[in-house]
């Protein structure tokens, strides 16, 4: 196993917030909807994120060939630089099953715009990933890779590989790997790492919006979450009232969220993507083949606490 480099004081970890992994919009015939996803890259940019996240579960990246990926992360950075947003970081998933597959990914992210690169565990055998197996995977992919590395821990779709908080420490000493995603839910694993990390060379990211707020209590220095689609100025408002010490209104926020996380946690990524297009007017629900379309039924039905996010949203 390669040995761990520690931190250097050239290490960046992201800066704190939200970020949004942002979803990837298809036309009828599943190619990509150019004009929807720049403007949803400078809506979401618009509400005060701290960043993008590009290729991540919910951008279908698993159902992009490399060309493809480029192409939106290059559309994504022209579309910030064009409306003054030149500097906003874009974390790029760049996660496949093999070390020299990924490395390739990091190095073409780098090349298109990308700032970070945001990785999964290898997962297709999954009894195979032991703690040794994982780290050695993160490090060789941390020594080769032009971007510095978040590891991102959801087992849910890992075939179950589950990293754990020893593991995720362990891990945080490498010089170049600068935070985690995690979208497990475990917030005594966010506690942990957090408690045992310095947010200033790896920042600990929570993974949904149904616990944000809980997660800035554990420690977390921002959140990734799949509802920041539809509300970036709701959960940079949560953001900046927790660091102001507003617990009251954070938690006031925090409970708009979470009514709203499970309802949009109910429609999947179609729905999610259809939901964009009802409120903000640009995309379709329309995701690849196996995926199907989003279900307007299905989105109806969880349009009581939607609705209520986004007239708090247009508050804003």
């Amino acid at each position: 196993m390669t040995a761990i480099t520690s931190h250097t004081a050239s290490a960046r970890a992201p800066p704190a917030g939200v970020y949004t992994p942002l979803v990837t919009f298809f036309n009828t015939d599943e190619s990509l909807d150019l004009p929807a996803i720049r403007s949803h890259a400078l809506r979401i940019a618009q509400g005060g994120v701290a960043g993008l996240v590009i290729h991540g579960s919910n951008g279908e990246a698993v159902h992009l060939d490399n060309a493809e990926r480029q192409t939106v992360i290059r559309e994504v950075r022209s579309v910030l630089s064009e409306n003054g947003y030149p500097k906003l970081p874009l974390i790029v998933g760049c996660g496949l099953p093999s070390r020299i597959a990924t490395v390739r990914l990091t190095k073409e992210a780098k090349e298109a715009g990308g700032d970070y690169a945001l990785v999964l565990p290898p997962s297709y055998w999954p009894g195979a990933m032991t703690k040794p197996v994982i780290l050695d995977f993160f490090e060789n992919v941390a020594n080769e890779s032009p971007l510095p590395v978040l590891v991102y821990n959801f087992p849910m779709v890992a075939n179950g590989v589950n990293i754990d908080s020893d593991t995720m420490i362990q891990l945080a000493q490498h010089a170049n790997i600068v935070g985690c995603k995690l979208t497990c839910g475990n917030l005594g694993n966010l506690h942990r790492v957090a408690s045992h990390t310095s947010p200033e060379s790896f920042a600990v990211l929570s993974g949904k919006a149904e616990f944000a707020l809980h997660g800035f209590v554990g420690g977390a220095s921002g959140c990734i979450a799949a509802l920041v689609n539809i509300a970036p100025k709701a959960h940079a408002a949560l953001f900046r009232a927790w660091t102001s010490g507003d617990l009251k209104k954070a938690k006031e926020i925090q409970d708009l969220l979470s009514d709203a996380d499970l309802a949009q946690s109910k429609l999947g990524v179609s729905g999610l993507k259809l939901a964009v297009s009802k409120y903000f007017g640009y995309g379709s629900g329309i995701a690849r083949s196996p995926l199907q379309k989003g279900n307007e039924t299905t989105l109806s039905a969880q349009e009581a606490q939607l609705s209520k996010l986004v007239e708090f949203e247009s508050s804003l």
